[in-house]
């Protein structure tokens, strides 16, 4: 039998590994940017073109390389950063294993420019597809000019896999975001066909994070420092009254290096238990820094992913710094330890002198007398036995009545099974079945097969969800014109995100244009929704399809569908009128899929008459 195991062609082995390093446009803009922060730049700009499907293009004015290195960068596992073993457990760079450009060249058209500083001329490195097409000496500026055209141009099952622009721009964001984060010293441009993006210049933290995500966030902030025996902290959170829905901006660095930690996450947002609702997401942006040998980076293709050797410690460490952050900026609510809340004087100006005269345990047990308490209990009280006292009244007016007409008192007391039987044979009359409101939140309605409980908001979101869904696809949302148009700033990812779902928006009823760099003036709101609440409507729909894109990967007509509906649906806690009650139940039945909201929650439930009479141990 003849020898069947070989070596790998060089340019087949670099498209396997490219797969690994190479997974979107995101990946080529994380790993250029990545090597021009490691050459020492103070100022990188980043160009993409069709969301980096055409072009990716960074320039820095780092030290930049000589010709032989310039042409060494492109060999697998050829890095300035490694010598022996034991600098894989001292990393303090970016990158390390010398697979990027390597992986970038098998499946694009790369060209470098570069230059050291000293200098005359640089060098020009043309590479198509791990083909060496020619290398040859420029005149260009010192540092490196990557410029990377036809991303998988040859290898169309790999390009058809990548999803539209807007949603490889985005990726594109995240990843320029995290390291202009990480970077705050340096300065960063971007640019997306021709127009600007962003323009940050270096600075502080503070800065890099209002550039990024906008000037509301100035007013957000909560610094969050804190220094141990190896490892400290540095960072801001946000404050409990900013939460979102979404995971989205929530960045960890260890060693300015950012990671995606779920464990660490759960640390921080622990730390705000008892302040932010169930469901909602606090911002932060913290960097650990610690002995690099004590984590290991290197258990990940994208190096987004480290072990530390006391994973416990260090979630420990960052909840404990939270909890002090958010008390010490008065974020949590603070008790008085000075006062003994047990015995505190009562003072009032009703009364100034009602203590006077009384001898000493007297006046000890004064204080606890008519107090603020003691009268709002006493409304409470007063509001629960309303009715109870308003029947009295009127069974004492029956009873005069009845006294001076001359007839014997004589009252009869309806039994509320007789009554739910009257209501029952009304019911199979075809009448108006009785409804009531539970709780503010189920609406309750006997049945003939025993008792439904639906969850008003649940279904009110199924039957907004279908009418969205219905308007997207024939285009006919109507649209109610506000008075006094409101202008709403967005950070620019929001920003490309509304020009991407422009077309959406007008199509359940919003109604905006563009105003200045990133902001829009909206002119009408859907007719379905209160005017005055079409800003807050707009900004939640927003951050819900952001979370839903996360979460279920739907069409975007499905996902803003389902944000719309949740957002203008009413919630738990509503009152209805019996109307209202009665519509909700009519236009629930008439939807495709009346069981589960757009969420995929239950929306009623039958307690069947059976189940009810075991309750009671009744046998039929």
């Amino acid at each position: 039998m003849s020898d069947i195991i070989h070596l790998l062609p060089d340019a087949i082995a670099n498209q396997i590994a490219a797969g690994e390093v190479v997974q979107r446009p995101a990946s080529v803009v994380k790993e250029l940017m990545e090597n021009a922060v490691d050459a020492g730049a103070t100022e990188i700009t980043l160009i993409v073109k069709d969301a980096g499907k055409a072009l990716v293009q960074v320039v820095d004015n780092g030290n930049g390389m000589s010709e032989t290195d310039a042409r060494m960068s492109f060999e697998r596992h050829a890095t300035s950063k490694i010598r022996k073993s034991e600098d894989l457990f001292l990393i303090k760079t970016m990158g390390f294993r010398g697979e990027a450009l390597a992986s970038i060249a098998a499946v694009a058209q790369v060209e470098m420019k570069t230059r050291l500083a000293e200098d005359e001329i640089g060098t020009s490195i043309i590479i198509e597809g791990f083909q060496f097409k020619g290398q040859q000496n420029i005149s260009c500026k010192q540092g490196t000019t990557m410029i990377v055209r036809n991303l998988f141009f040859n290898v169309p099952a790999r390009r058809n896999f990548l999803k539209s622009n807007p949603v490889e721009l985005r990726h594109i964001m995240d990843e320029f975001h995290r390291i202009a984060m990480a970077n705050a010293h340096i300065t960063f441009n971007f640019f997306q066909n021709d127009l600007e993006v962003y323009n940050l210049k270096e600075g502080k933290l503070s800065q890099r994070i209002v550039g990024l995500f906008g000037k509301n966030y100035r007013e957000q902030l909560v610094p969050c420092n804190e220094s141990w025996e190896d490892v400290s902290m540095q960072g801001y959170i946000g404050k409990a009254d900013f939460v979102k829905k979404s995971r989205g901006e929530q960045f960890f660095f260890v060693n300015n290096r950012f990671i995606k930690s779920n464990y660490l996450n759960h640390s921080v947002v622990g730390a705000y238990e008892g302040l932010i609702p169930e469901g909602t997401f606090p911002f932060f942006v913290l960097f650990i820094t610690i002995d690099p040998k004590r984590i290991d980076v290197n258990v990940h293709p994208t190096k987004t992913e480290i072990k530390f050797d006391d994973e416990r410690s260090v979630y420990s460490l960052i909840k404990t710094s939270v909890r002090k952050a958010l008390g010490t900026f008065n974020i949590t609510p603070a008790l008085d330890f000075g006062t003994d809340t047990n015995f505190r004087m009562h003072t009032t100006t009703t009364r100034p002198s009602s203590s006077v005269g009384l001898n000493t345990s007297e006046r000890d047990y004064a204080q606890f007398k008519h107090t603020e308490r003691d009268t709002s209990n006493l409304k409470n009280w007063e509001q629960i036995y309303a009715g109870a006292l308003e029947n009295e009244t009127i069974e004492a007016e029956v009873k005069r009545e009845e006294a001076a007409k001359g007839n014997p008192l004589s009252l009869t007391f309806e039994s509320a099974i007789n009554k739910m039987d009257n209501e029952l044979a009304q019911q199979s009359e075809g009448n108006t079945p009785n409804i009531f409101q539970f709780h503010l939140s189920y609406l309750v309605t006997p049945v003939k097969s025993g008792l439904m409980v639906i969850d008003q908001q649940s279904a009110h979101e199924r039957i907004y969800f279908e009418r969205y869904l219905k308007m997207l696809e024939n285009n006919s949302g109507s649209s109610q014109q506000l008075l006094f148009p409101e202008t709403l700033e967005l950070n620019p990812s929001d920003f490309s995100i509304v020009k991407e779902l422009e077309n959406e928006f007008g199509g359940v009823g919003f109604s905006f244009e563009y105003f200045g760099e990133n902001a829009i003036v909206i002119n009408g709101v859907p007719s379905l929704i209160k005017v005055d609440s079409g800003k807050k409507i707009f900004t939640g729909v927003l951050e819900d399809y952001k979370k839903n894109y996360l979460e279920y990967k739907n069409s975007s007509l499905e996902n803003l569908a389902r944000s719309m509906a949740t957002n203008s649906g009413i919630k738990r806690g509503k009152k209805l009128t019996t109307e209202e009650m009665k519509s909700i139940i009519d236009q629930l039945f008439a939807c495709k899929n009346p069981n589960y909201s757009p969420n995929g929650r239950l929306i009623y439930y039958i307690l069947a008459l059976d189940k009810i009479e075991d309750i009671f141990n009744i046998k039929s």
